[in-house]
């Protein structure tokens, strides 16, 4: 395994004139070589005669073979992949990269552009996945194991490139060979444009997800739409965030390989007819659904899943009359309406507005995404012809849809009515294994968010969905009332359909009712869900309620986005912990390293230096370096309350004008996000955000002491530079509001300390690391609830805090808005008087824990804030590794975390696994099923785990200084993961397999 090592620091391949000079004069081919090469290749090949075989010999025996006609197996084999060449040196990258720059882009050096550059780069180390990407379908087309199918209609994956090349282990190589090319590798990452398919935490997360299941080795695919626009730019002009539409695609994606054979019909409005043969969809409008594969390297493991986006594409004969009525136009517009389904993703505001486009995407990724599921179970190895396959008995053996958030819930009515209306099974038979199919990640604890779509948008969209639906309530119903008799409360609590001024489709309702597994992702959030959003449903069926923590993966979070501190580490412990974050807990043996503690500590500085840099050339502010950098980047909203951290940096800047002559600890605060365009509250936010900025940053009495930045267009590929530089990470949602976050992780996991409320995730990683080491504040949810019990009043707060009342009375009078007075009489009137996420009762506690955070700031800059943690830690002394040694959150590949499967493979016995091993329920194990051995060497990576005695002793608790925050982070096991576990394949070692002679899943069974 090559040693991770930091990128070349740019420029140093000289000038852009300098290095074409140097790619003059060096790798491109020369004209001569050309000509003589094409010379070659056009002179008549000279064969000689051939010689007469002996009878009876080995050339005799294998010309026979050759004479006679090949088998179907045979020709297959000849068309395998085995024999292509990897990219191996670095000789071979330079090749590639002017074989494409010359063949597939059709330039040269003299034309090229730095676009030229980066597209070459993506297609040499596109090259590399291209086999690897096939074998592994290939592998799981021969094994046939349970396909994890995750449905989403965000994916946040950022840029590909680096990414890819950290996965496959040629980030060195490459960076050698662009050097080498006289281009410098750094600015080529800086040309890909983000795939900014995702609003935030749930399209990072479904990223987050695919990488960890690539890298486990699970045979798994992601669904979504390929939106033609995704998350907007953000402008920021005159402090107001303008938005701009983000044309990702206008240069093309040389990550992505369109698949026009599997386009697929997706219908619309109609009318239903019934028979005697059943309920028949007719009259429909008609979609097709194109789908663009994106592949998903594991890490170094061989493994390369699908991404498959849906593009939407109006059919041929689309309004045939209109043009032939003279109608051309309309045609053509109605044209473009059809395919307005894939045009844009929605932001997410979290309000919830039944708009028609919307529920279109949402059920054309579903229906598009069913049918390509079945068809792949019918097209398996042994699909065609077995009878279990098309009786649908097997299933939920070999399908597991995982719904990210309600976005894809109409998958549960859509999969019904395949199974009824047209495969013919009985509605409890198809009822049993839509059930046992499904299953519900929520993801939010915001009533608001929770979709509840209009009837009659619905009844008018999808109206045999909508028939399916009503039955789906009224059995469940019926179920309900059998549970509870008399209970007409709960029965209206739980119905699927809501009555009222505008009668509506619960989605979330929908979703719990037709899923086997319901998941919180963060344990905070799996009890609020279970105490109060879903009470009624979790008492109905506990068994269906689970918590799995969310989780980031290590690659793009920690060996691409800081090498350094990557490199740091692998120096002391090795490179197993990027793939097992487990192996972090080796760094205990270094408790006492100074040289360590002083490594770590540079490269913060380094990442620091770097990131001022770039503030300073983006942004044209100068910072200082050696402040405190605190960030809070993450979408505008009002829980998220970046206005609680506005009244803190306000707070700072008048108590430094208050006391000019006194020391402030210097701080850098930075925020970032994007606010949805409809948002009026969260837009005014940004622009209170920039109006602190606009005063502060230019008083001469501040300096360089407080500096305000807003982060404009925030990003993955900007997460990935003001990460590794941070050093105090902000997640201040009121207690209770947050599902999960997945910032958090990143930061930690970077060295930045945390200040927080017990909210999401903050709990079971403060829990971890101890309370001690986080800079937790605020109100727990029982004093949130409490407090609603009582009644907050704002009023209590301003009449009893000063420096609070000074601040609002400057946002009344207009002192950060002179030419406009009144211009934040919105917030201050959300504040005074209707703030659902109860920012003053939060202030003064969070005031005084940044005042500890100061303090630690100050007595600790000499060793390095990145290895210090705890406001109880003695300043000056060594640094102590505090690694929590179980992790909620930390499988044994270090990514979203197969816990369940952890504590299978821990235990000492070598009984057979059963279903209820492995998530699925008490069954008895299956004889000359798996056993816990077989896991142990099947699952890549997984090996590294022994059956144990007992746990390794937790550090003692009690004030101590943190590396890292002393642990790695990653999320729980996703419930589709750990029924499906069965399935894992020998990743490690895939190779082309045979296929069955006459298959029609040949070409087509793979993808």
């Amino acid at each position: 395994m090559p040693k991770i090592t930091p990128a070349r620091p740019a420029g140093c391949g000289g000038g852009a004139a300098a290095r074409l000079m140097h790619n003059a004069a060096g790798p491109a081919l020369k004209p001569g070589h050309q000509a003589a090469r094409h010379s070659l290749a056009c002179r008549p090949r000279q064969t000689p005669p051939p010689v007469p075989a002996v009878p009876g010999s080995p050339a005799a025996a294998n010309a026979a073979a050759m004479s006679r006609p090949l088998s179907d197996h045979e020709k297959r084999k000849q068309i395998s992949v085995r024999g292509l060449a990897g990219v191996e040196n670095v000789s071979d990258l330079k090749k590639n990269f002017n074989r494409h720059l010359h063949f597939t882009l059709v330039k040269d050096r003299n034309v090229a552009t730095p676009r030229d550059y980066y597209f070459a780069l993506a297609h040499t180390v596109r090259d590399h996945l291209v086999g690897r990407w096939i074998r592994t379908q290939q592998h799981y087309y021969e094994k046939d194991p349970k396909r994890i199918y995750y449905l989403s209609l965000e994916f946040y994956m950022g840029r590909t490139l680096q990414n890819t090349m950290v996965n496959l282990g040629l980030e060195n190589a490459c960076d050698e060979a662009t050097y080498q090319l006289g281009l410098d590798m750094e600015e080529l990452e800086e040309i890909e444009e983000d795939a900014g398919l995702g609003n935030g935490g749930l399209g990072r997360l479904a990223a987050c997800f695919l990488d960890s299941m690539a890298t486990l080795g699970l045979a798994a695919y992601g669904y979504g739409i390929r939106y033609e626009f995704g998350i907007f730019n953000q402008k920021i002009s005159g402090g107001w965030q303008m938005e701009e539409a983000d044309d990702w695609l206008r240069y093309g994606n040389p990550w992505e390989k369109a698949r026009p054979e599997f386009t697929l019909p997706v219908h619309f409005y109609g009318r239903v007819e019934h028979s005697s043969q059943g309920a028949k969809w007719v009259d429909t409008q008609v979609v097709l659904a194109m789908p663009y594969d994106t592949p998903v390297p594991g890490y170094r493991n061989n493994t390369v899943n699908t991404m498959r986006l849906w593009s939407a594409k109006a059919p041929n004969d689309f309004n045939l009359k209109d043009f032939n009525v003279g109608g051309y136009i309309q045609a053509v517009l109605d044209r473009n309406l059809a395919e307005n389904i894939s045009r844009v993703l929605y932001p997410n505001d979290n309000f919830f507005e039944g708009k028609e486009l919307r529920l279109k995407q949402e059920y054309f990724v579903v229906a598009a995404t069913l049918q390509d599921i079945i068809r792949r179970f019918k097209s398996s190895k042994f699909g065609s012809r077995d009878p279990v396959r098309t009786s649908f008995d097997a299933f939920p053996d070999k399908v597991a849809i995982q719904l990210n958030d309600t976005h894809p819930s109409l998958a549960i009515p859509e999969l019904m009515r395949i199974l009824v209306d047209l495969e013919k099974l009985d509605w409890e038979k198809a009822w049993d294994v839509t059930v046992r199919t499904c299953a519900y990640t929520n993801h939010t604890v915001l009533p608001e968010a929770l979709e509840r779509w209009p009837v009659h948008l619905m009844e008018a969209l999808l109206p045999r969905h909508l028939q399916i639906i009503y039955e789906i309530n009224q059995r469940f119903l019926n179920r309900v009332a059998a549970a509870y008799p008399g209970d007409m409360d709960r029965l209206r609590r739980m119905s699927l359909v809501e009555e009222g001024g505008v009668k509506r489709i619960n989605m979330a309702h929908l979703c719990i009712a037709g899923s086997h597994a319901v998941n919180g992702v963060a344990r905070i959030h799996s009890e609020i869900l279970k105490k109060t959003i879903f009470k009624d449903f979790y008492e109905l069926e506990p068994h269906k309620f689970q918590n799995k923590t969310n989780g980031i993966t290590p690659r793009r979070w920690l060996v691409l986005c800081n090498p350094g501190l990557a490199e740091a580490i692998a120096e002391r412990i090795g490179e197993d912990y990027i793939s097992d974050l487990d192996q972090l807990r080796k760094l205990l043996s270094y408790v006492d390293d100074e040289a360590f503690i002083r490594d770590v500590a540079k490269v913060k500085q380094e990442n620091k230096l770097k990131f001022a840099a770039y503030l300073e050339r983006e942004y044209h502010v100068h910072i200082n370096p050696s402040s405190l950098f605190d960030v809070q980047v993450k979408r505008i909203h009002e829980y998220k309350r970046q206005l609680l951290n506005c009244l803190h940096v306000i707070t700072l800047y008048n108590r430094i004008k208050k006391e000019p002559n006194k020391f402030f600890v210097p701080r850098t605060v930075m925020i970032g996000g994007k606010a949805a365009p409809g948002y009026h509250m969260a837009k005014m936010i940004i622009k209170l955000i920039t109006s602190i900025g606009d005063v502060v940053n230019n008083d001469p009495v501040v300096g360089d002491r407080l500096k305000v930045i807003f982060l404009e267009n925030y990003r993955v590929s900007l997460a990935e530079k003001v990460i590794p530089a941070s050093d105090l990470s902000e997640q201040i949602s009121t207690a209770g509001t947050e599902a999960s976050g997945t910032g958090n992780m990143k930061f930690m996991l970077n060295g930045a300390l945390t200040i927080g409320t017990m909210d999401g995730a903050n709990v079971e990683m403060a829990e971890e690391a101890g309370e001690e080491n986080f800079f937790i504040f605020g109100m727990r949810v029982e004093d949130v609830d409490r407090l609603d019990q009582r009644g907050y009043n704002a009023q209590e707060y301003y009449d009893r805090i000063p420096e609070l009342r000074q601040i609002i009375e400057q946002l009344s009078s207009g002192f950060f808005s002179p030419k406009q007075p009144d211009l934040f009489k919105d917030i201050v009137n959300m504040l005074m008087h209707h703030d659902r996420f109860k920012v003053f009762a939060d202030y003064e506690a969070y005031i005084q824990c940044q005042e500890k955070v100061s303090d630690l700031y100050k007595v600790s800059r000499a060793l390095g804030w990145g290895s210090l943690g705890g406001p109880g830690s003695r300043g000056g002394s060594r640094a102590a590794l505090s690694l929590s040694l179980e992790p909620p959150g930390m499988d044994p590949h270090g990514d979203q975390e197969h816990r369940h499967l952890r504590e299978v493979l821990q235990r000492p016995d070598d009984r057979p696994v059963c279903a209820g091993d492995l998530g699925r329920g008490a069954e008895p194990p299956a004889p000359g099923g798996p056993r816990r051995s077989d896991l142990r060497t099947r699952a890549p990576g997984i090996c590294c785990f022994r059956a144990a005695a007992s746990p390794a002793p937790r550090p003692p608790s009690g004030p101590s200084l943190l590396f890292l925050w002393g642990r790695a982070w990653s999320s729980s096991s996703p419930t589709w993961a750990k029924t499906a576990i069965k399935s894992v394949p020998k990743a490690a070692s895939l190779v082309p397999f045979p296929v069955s002679a006459g298959s029609r899943a040949w070409g087509r069974g793979y993808f």
